[in-house]
């Protein structure tokens, strides 16, 4: 079939250029007939009956044209006309005497410009409701091509003819099962792709031919996942057909299963798959066992797949067969190519898993992979470390210097997906310098380009590193600017305003030479905790229970105060107050405090993951408390934590706050 398909389009090439119209017909063409080998090897066989076969075989040069039948003829090949872009449909051909020709000549008149020549191959086509195209699908317009004069019109809807079908399932009966199965559903998926309905004779036909060839249980794994999705987009997922192939895919996977074969049924239940179904439910539990089992053996592609299956069945519970297939991933990295890792890295972000193995990874061998990959990949794997908290420096420098060599050829969005995991990770590359001058170059040649809310990210992201936007400010605080982060007319939402009136804090508290504009006071978020904890993690509850003992003990009672909201909006974990002798006030008198400390109780979720490096935001916190008047002390959870005995937690918070207030003597504080 493939062959005839090309002699087809070298005909049709041979006198003229094809316009682009033409030869997109041609490849449609071309796509839809390309068959499996058991179906092209039963259509030579069943030559004698396949009128497509016959008449493909006089495109192929005017000297095989020795039928009087075909002569001063033109080639017309047809497709027939798209109904609906799921379910395609057609009227039946109907029968042809013997002896009458399926040729119609062209009008004289017809010319080859930017469309194709209309032709009706029958009197009832013309009176088809208009309204009844495509929406979505253009429709096949024939093409028409006179050759020398002589040529023949070839029907190729005459491949769905009772008989010609009859002839090729008699032929694919003599095949092996497999082939035999094969074949039968690449000629239903034809029947899908040229609009035949489910009850139509052809479709019937070959769905009985299934039917019968189903109950031996010899059919392949493979071969019954291609005959189920095409059974679905033929008669849908209740069919008859497609509970026959699930029943003998269920008594399949009971046996071992091979990685192909696994991946295969997991694609198949992404298009079959419904909750309620005890069978499939117990059939995809069967199917992670064998898929564990089979996780040595899985190739790059494989996992990728299975991944991606897991996220569209919904199947977040399988954590040991995600995580398992995560660190599969982490052994076959570098068989990946970039649009799988792009694919990898999106799943597991979707399904909230992080390896450390497949982090190690990445950090070997993507180095020296990010200077010819595609930048998407990049903008990917900063996107996956920024929400992972993976502080990788192997990573972040490359990408660093990447930039600064080819920040010109990236997207506005992938410029700040690079920008924003940089700051909000807190990690300053050793070429920072050249990147943010290279970014301000960027930003001065397409500032107008980027996306307010992705402009706005950036600078944000910029602060937490202590680079300053400043050249910006004017921009960012215009009412144009603001006026553009309102989306579909509705207000400028919570977590812009606060990025804005962080960024009114840095130009206020860290660049006191700054007096350009500033955010109205109206605009200024009066809290920065939130449920998404984008500017502050709130205090962990485990870690207090912790300290409040021993700094109870250290302090002679409960003077501190916790979770204390500061006038600029940010949330003290612990406050303690002081005179302006250096004595602690109690909470009755704390209308004379002179001086305040602010005790940040870390946990784990501050720290970049597997590291003792704060997150952009808690580090850009702790600077504006301490411009505020804070005497700012850290009480970082893996220190505390280190500490076995009360006695020995005490005269950690003592070592820890005194330093801090230094008129204090530890006699004062016990008395």
């Amino acid at each position: 079939m493939r062959l005839l398909c090309n002699r087809l389009c070298v005909s049709s090439l041979h006198d003229h250029s094809v316009s682009q119209k033409e030869g997109a017909v041609l490849r449609t063409m071309r796509s839809i007939i390309c068959m499996s080998a058991s179906v092209r090897t039963a259509c030579q066989q069943a030559s004698v009956c396949f009128p497509l076969y016959r008449g493909l075989s006089l495109c192929n040069s005017s000297e095989r044209l020795t039928d009087v039948e075909f002569v001063s003829k033109t080639v017309i090949a047809e497709q027939p006309r798209i109904i609906d872009p799921r379910c395609f449909q057609r009227e039946k051909t109907r029968p042809v005497a013997a002896g009458v020709a399926l040729l119609h000549k062209v009008p004289a008149t017809a010319t080859r410009r930017n469309e194709a020549t209309p032709c009706h191959t029958d009197a009832h086509l013309a009176h088809r409701p208009a309204e009844r195209a495509a929406q979505h699908l253009s429709s096949y317009t024939p093409y028409a091509k006179a050759q020398r004069g002589a040529a023949a019109h070839v029907n190729i809807q005459s491949l769905f003819e009772e008989d010609v079908i009859t002839e090729l399932c008699s032929k694919l009966a003599d095949f092996p099962i497999n082939d035999r199965a094969e074949g039968l559903a690449t000629l239903l998926q034809a029947c899908v792709e040229f609009g035949l309905e489910a009850q139509s004779p052809p479709v019937l036909i070959l769905v009985k031919e299934c039917l019968e060839l189903l109950p031996s249980r010899d059919v392949g794994v493979a071969q019954l996942c291609q005959l189920g999705k095409v059974a679905c987009a033929l008669e849908g997922r209740g069919s008859g057909l497609v509970t026959e192939v699930m029943n003998s895919i269920s008594c399949a996977v009971e046996d071992t299963v091979s990685p192909s074969e696994a991946a295969a049924v997991y694609s198949l239940l992404t298009a079959l798959y419904e909750p309620s179904c005890q069978q499939q439910a117990l059939m995809l539990s069967v199917l992670h066992r064998q898929t564990q089992r089979q996780i040595h053996r899985l190739k790059s592609s494989q996992v990728s797949d299975i991944l991606q299956c897991l996220l569209k069945l919904k199947q977040k519970q399988t954590l040991s067969l995600a995580l398992r297939l995560s660190h599969r991933a982490s052994q076959v990295f570098t068989a990946f190519s970039d649009d799988e890792i792009i694919k990898l890295l999106s799943t597991l972000m979707t399904l909230g898993q992080h390896d450390g193995e497949l982090l190690a990874a990445m950090e070997k061998h993507l180095p020296e992979r990010l200077g010819s990959c595609d930048p998407e990949l990049i903008s990917k794997v900063m996107e996956y470390c920024l929400q992972m908290r993976c502080r990788s420096e192997p990573i972040f420098e490359a990408v660093a210097e990447n930039f600064v060599c080819s920040a010109e050829s990236h997207t506005d969005t992938q410029i700040a997906k690079q920008v924003v995991a940089i700051g909000r990770l807190n990690y300053l590359p050793q070429c920072s310098s050249q990147m943010f001058k290279k970014l301000e170059d960027v930003l001065t040649s397409r500032f107008s380009h980027f996306h307010p809310r992705s402009l706005l990210d950036m600078l944000h992201a910029c602060i937490h590193l202590e680079r300053f936007p400043l050249n910006y400010m004017n921009n960012i605080f215009s009412p144009y600017f603001l006026q553009k982060l309102q989306e579909k007319g509705e207000p400028v939402d919570k977590n812009a305003l606060g990025q804005l009136t962080q960024l009114h804090l840095s130009a206020s508290l860290e660049c006191t030479y700054y007096w350009g504009p500033r955010l109205p006071f109206s605009l200024h978020v009066k809290k920065f905790s939130s449920l998404d904890q984008a500017f502050e993690s709130p205090m962990e509850t485990s870690l207090y229970r912790q300290v409040k003992g021993p700094l109870m003990q250290l302090l002679g009672g409960t003077f501190f105060f916790t979770r204390v909201f500061t006038p600029i909006g940010y949330t003290v974990d612990v406050e303690i107050c002081l005179d302006e002798n250096g004595f602690i006030l109690p909470q009755s008198q704390w209308e004379h405090t002179y001086k305040r400390i602010a005790l940040c109780l870390d946990g784990q979720s501050r720290f970049c993951t597997n590291t003792r490096h704060l997150l952009g935001k808690e580090a850009t916190k702790r600077r504006h408390l301490h411009r505020m008047g804070y005497e700012v002390v850290e009480i970082p959870y893996f220190e505390f934590e280190n500490q076995r005995t009360q006695e020995e937690q005490v005269q950690y918070l003592h070592d820890k706050i005194f330093p801090a207030v230094s008129k204090f003597r530890l006699g004062h504080l016990t008395s």
